[in-house]
């Protein structure tokens, strides 16, 4: 370039250096030389003088996460602060509305509204606040960082609307859980002659799941229909989410394979719903299904199969897994190895899940919660404790899902000291206030050690509104220790909060019956039947031979129904013959679990 005398050129002279970022003061000097500046690279020019960064040349690593490509983005915003301030000095310089819309796209980058408001203050001056292009990335910076009434009243002032717009708009509202407003704001754009695109539907299909509407989701399907616009796979992911979110997995499974082309994004978006739907054997089924198509899975689908497996206990799809992604080369995913970890746990292999944690380089906070989680799960209280002091000892601050596992070991083991601790520790050094799940983990301490005065204490003192699971767990511990008055005093503030959950009658029938009150039994049964109808029962699973087994109670139908009563009357058996009943007033029957 030199030799061909380009160097001065606009458009090449500092395209390649930059991008390398390898020599910032050879930028400088580049710049300083060239006789005609232009807006694209003066926006460049002050990376050295403005960065703080050293007049010599010096390489920088940009490799994806090293250390030299974060501090190359934190360069780039300073570039973006940094512009005007040269461009002010630079008559020969011409603003253009580009240039707006890459800067606001770095406030994005970085959640920076500040620097935001401050470009939109210049957008105002420079005469481009009725620019539809420059418009639509204010709004979405605005959207991106929260601040949905400064994003509506760019979208007011703007006179001369186009589709890309009237989408971002309907997507903020989308984005900040304001789903109403997404409908309010589209029914404005089809009053002005204009229907949608395939953005516009994914999110209001988007906003359906938020406001839980599955009948508004049925008919934004419909008219999805009739636009002939269900094959395309933006809008057909979108279905497949509102539907999994809904709870329909059914219908999401049916859009999903109307989709005429799936990218890795619908096949991860059903393997997630069927998860959160409690179909793990069908998510891995899909995961299958994919491998056996040609189509490689990412991070998120390893990661979601996973944690099927953990819901199902299924540990040898679990093992499988785990092989592919050493194989793969996907071990260096810390969200796998989350999933991992809980996968092994759930199933029974703590020793598997600590060796998966092991294995991660730099754990992160759910890396330590998991491990912790896990050994609370397995009733090894003070391997939890150690985990947890480790995980403070190396910088990480907890918050309250950590907590909260500590706090379940401790419940557990019946460190009630310990627990106690940890409550107060949580609130004062970490200014963590607790919510309902941590009072609900307090109340357990205390009540299985036996402190039912203490218990209700904190009942009566607690900063929030008790819910169910506040009120079941002190009930629980009632149960245990014979106190039915105070069992009944909650019971009927608990019949007030749910009396439609036949789980609350079950639990104060439980209580009743643990003390010989028949009578009390029989009253529960019938409100029961009278508030809730049919009582859904429960059921539990494990897998044995590579087959996931589920149990219902007093259930006949399964193959090998004989044996396995058998096996149990065998067990009652032996456990008599060991001096314990298998149902007494001291079994918690962890019906709140």
């Amino acid at each position: 370039m030199l030799k061909l005398k380009l160097a001065d050129h606009p458009l090449l002279s500092l395209r390649g250096p930059l991008r390398a970022a390898q020599s910032l003061s050879f930028v400088a000097i580049l710049f300083d030389e060239m006789p005609q500046r232009h807006v694209v690279n003066s926006s460049k020019r002050s990376l050295p003088r403005f960065a703080g960064y050293p007049s010599e040349a010096r390489p920088i690593d940009t490799s994806p996460g090293s250390h030299g490509a974060v501090f190359r983005d934190q360069l780039m915003k300073k570039i973006g602060i940094s512009f005007f301030s040269d461009c002010k000095l630079l008559e020969t310089t011409e603003l253009n509305s580009r240039t707006f819309v890459h800067l606001l796209g770095t406030c994005i980058r970085f959640n920076d509204v500040l620097i935001g408001r401050q470009l939109h203050c210049l957008i105002t001056k420079f005469g481009f606040c009725s620019d539809a292009f420059v418009g639509s990335a204010l709004i979405d910076m605005y959207s991106k960082c929260g601040f949905v009434r400064e994003a509506r009243l760019v979208f007011d002032d703007i006179r001369i609307r186009d589709l890309v717009l009237w989408n971002v708009m309907v997507s903020c509202y989308d984005l900040n859980g304001r789903g109403k407003e997404a409908f309010e704001i589209w029914d404005l754009m089809r009053s002005e002659g204009s229907v949608g695109d395939e953005f516009t539907f994914s999110s209001l299909l988007s906003s359906c799941r938020s406001l839980n509407s599955f009948y508004l989701g049925r008919q934004v399907h419909g008219l999805v229909i009739r636009l002939a616009l269900d094959v395309d796979i933006v809008v057909g992911t979108a279905l497949v989410d509102m539907y999994a979110k809904c709870g329909d997995v059914k219908d999401a499974r049916r859009a999903f394979r109307v989709m005429e082309n799936r990218n890795i994004v619908s096949w991860n978006t059903m393997i997630v719903g069927y998860g959160q739907c409690g179909e793990g054997k069908e998510a891995v089924k899909l995961l299958v299904q994919m491998l056996q198509g040609g189509l490689k899975p990412d991070e998120l689908t390893l990661a979601s199969v996973l944690s099927s497996c953990a819901d199902m206990s299924a540990i040898n799809e679990a093992i499988q897994i785990h092989d592919y992604v050493m194989k793969d080369g996907f071990e260096a995913f810390v969200s796998i190895g989350n999933a991992l970890i809980m996968a092994y746990a759930k199933s029974g292999c703590i020793h598997n899940a600590f060796q998966s944690f092991c294995s991660i380089s730099k754990p992160d906070l759910v890396t330590w919660s998991s491990m912790i989680y896990s050994y609370a799960f397995h009733g090894l209280a003070r391997e939890s404790i150690d985990i947890f002091g480790k995980m403070l000892h190396e910088g990480i601050r907890p918050d309250g899902i950590a907590f909260l596992g500590v706090l379940s070991a401790c419940s557990h083991a019946g460190l009630v000291e310990e627990g106690l601790h940890y409550f107060d520790s949580m609130r004062k050094d970490y200014q963590i206030q607790p919510s309902s799940e941590h009072y609900t983990c307090l109340l357990d301490l205390l009540g299985r050690a036996g402190h039912i005065n203490e218990a209700y204490d904190v009942l009566l003192n607690i900063p929030l509104e008790p819910d169910a699971n506040i009120l079941g767990a002190f009930i629980g511990a009632c149960k245990v220790h014979g106190n039915v008055e105070l069992a009944k005093w909650a019971g009927d503030m608990l019949f007030n909060i749910e009396p439609e959950e036949s789980v609350n009658y079950m639990l104060m029938s439980n209580v009743y019956a643990a003390v010989g009150c028949w009578e009390e039994v029989a009253r529960m049964r019938r409100m029961m039947r009278n508030c809730c109808g049919n009582k859904v029962p429960g059921y539990s699973w494990t897998e044995f031979g590579g087959t996931v087994h589920r149990f219902v109670s007093n259930d006949k139908s399964h193959l090998q129904a004989l044996e396995i009563y058998i096996m149990l009357e065998g067990l009652i058996k032996f456990i008599k013959e060991e001096g314990n009943m298998p149902y007494d007033r001291n079994m918690d029957v962890g019906l709140r679990d």
